[in-house]
């Protein structure tokens, strides 16, 4: 017997000759590779005598699924007509934007649509895209940087804390914050993310939790950052306790790093093999939620999220201990996710690619630019918009335009101009590269409630 396991020692042990046998060739390669032949045979039997046993299992539950019930991959084809939606904004939106949201209109799954006013193009859904589907998950609909989201942290400190104190806070942000791909923390903290049973059930997710560890309370390079600013509150919730008036606040802007990318490489691998559409919409591949790999994407999707947030939570958790003061109000919202939610009276998956979760009363943070605003809202629970609202101002230039229209010198002027102090960033994130965020607002009146504003003072960003 040779040390390395084959389609032919499957088939003595009486695995039927179809692609069940491709299925647990590539997950013991994938995941069980270093241990002996002999104990993989001993579990890929009783698989075979007893697959109900496995179903749900990290390594055999999708073989599981080949003995009871294979998936049928079959060529999918768009619909002729598309699905009711509603464009906030469009005299504001690329075309292509556009375009991208009538081809997920046109999928079989899709259920309703929406374009949010901050919508620009991207891979699958736009970014500002919101697409509801019947009991399945696609996921470039969510991102690549699943569980992106904005945290907005309070003080009960008045704005005027800025004054004789903007060499002190610049020193916070740089000792306190970390960015890119290989920036980590030198003391490191434990949290109960990690001890969550997907980091042991699912073998992607266990291989992956070391790195998950050491990137905690870190930030992605892009258009993530940390800044200190001025909270101003016009209108406050009953359960604030604080009072109209000015605050000195920090707020952030992250997703779920390394985690979430390789969550979303492995499992848009997956289903645009379980999936095929034709070529110009491949990147809206689904996942089957009644499947072993869409309830395994469902559970990984939840728990980057988790891990998201976990990211956030330690930034602010750090930098209120620099500070010495405790945070007396926290605002936060996913964008780059999936949710179940009623939508017309049917249970749907509902994708928000880039934009917020804005059901009536949900309190969320939009931010502007670095050297524009970002509002504090609440949400009206808009069923057109499917209960969303924008993420941001969003892009007027791509990253490649920008290199080519802005210099270092003009984005130094424009942050002089707005007293913005910039700690890193490049020029793929000029303040310019960005829509004008009171329009963006104006075209989602309709949308969200402004309860105040945020305005950048000292930003940190990826070098």
């Amino acid at each position: 017997m040779g040390n390395k396991l084959s389609g032919k020692d499957l088939i003595k042990l009486g695995f039927p000759k179809n692609n069940s046998i491709n299925i647990a060739l590539g997950q013991i390669n994938r995941y069980r590779k270093r241990e002996k032949k002999e104990s993989i045979l001993t579990e890929a039997k009783d698989v075979l005598l007893h697959p109900e046993k496995y179903e749900g299992n990290g390594t055999w539950g999708k073989v599981a699924e080949g003995l009871i019930k294979p998936v049928q991959v079959r060529m999918h084809q768009l619909k002729a007509t598309r699905v009711p939606f509603k464009i906030f904004g469009e005299n504001e939106i690329d075309q292509q934007a556009k375009f991208q949201l009538y081809d997920s209109l046109k999928l079989p799954i899709s259920v309703a649509g929406a374009l949010m006013p901050d919508a620009h193009s991207g891979y699958g859904l736009p970014i500002g895209g919101v697409l509801a589907t019947d009991n399945a998950v696609i996921p470039y609909g969510v991102g690549v940087d699943i569980g992106c989201r904005m945290s907005l942290s309070i003080f009960d400190l008045p704005a005027s804390h800025f004054k004789g104190k903007e060499h002190q806070l610049e020193a916070i942000l740089k000792d306190n914050t970390k960015f890119g791909m290989y920036e980590t923390h030198a003391s490191r903290v434990d949290h109960d993310v990690f001890y969550k049973s997907e980091f042991q059930d699912i073998p992607l997710l266990k291989n992956l939790l070391p790195k998950a560890y050491k990137q905690l309370g870190s930030s992605g390079g892009g258009n993530h950052f940390v800044e200190f600013g001025i909270a101003k509150i016009e209108n406050p919730e009953n359960e604030w306790k604080l009072e109209k008036g000015e605050y000195f606040a920090v707020l952030s802007h992250s997703g779920s790093r390394g985690l979430g990318a390789n969550i979303a490489k492995h499992y848009t691998y997956l289903a645009t093999k379980q999936c095929p559409l034709p070529k110009n919409v491949q990147h809206l591949a689904w996942l089957d939620l009644n499947t072993h790999d869409g309830q395994e994407y469902w559970l990984a999707m939840n728990l980057a999220g988790e891990y998201a947030k976990a990211c956030h939570d330690d930034i602010h958790r750090r930098i209120a201990k620099a500070i010495g003061k405790r945070v007396v109000v926290t605002i936060e919202n996913h964008h780059n996710f999936a949710w179940k939610e009623m939508v017309n009276g049917q249970e749907c998956i509902v994708h928000r690619k880039g934009a917020t979760p804005a059901a009536e009363g949900q309190l969320g943070i939009i931010p502007g630019s670095m050297t524009a605003p970002g509002y504090i809202v609440k949400g009206k629970g808009n069923a057109e918009s499917l209960n969303s609202a924008s993420h941001g101002a969003g892009r007027l230039f791509s990253r490649a335009k920008c290199k080519s229209n802005f210099t270092q010198s003009e984005i130094k002027k424009v942050l002089k101009a707005n007293e913005v102090t910039l700690i890193g960033g490049n020029i793929d994130e000029a303040p310019m590269a960005y829509k004008d965020i009171r329009k963006v607002m104006a075209n989602q009146s309709d949308l969200v409630e402004v309860l105040g504003t945020f305005t950048p003072k000292i930003v940190r960003m990826d070098r």
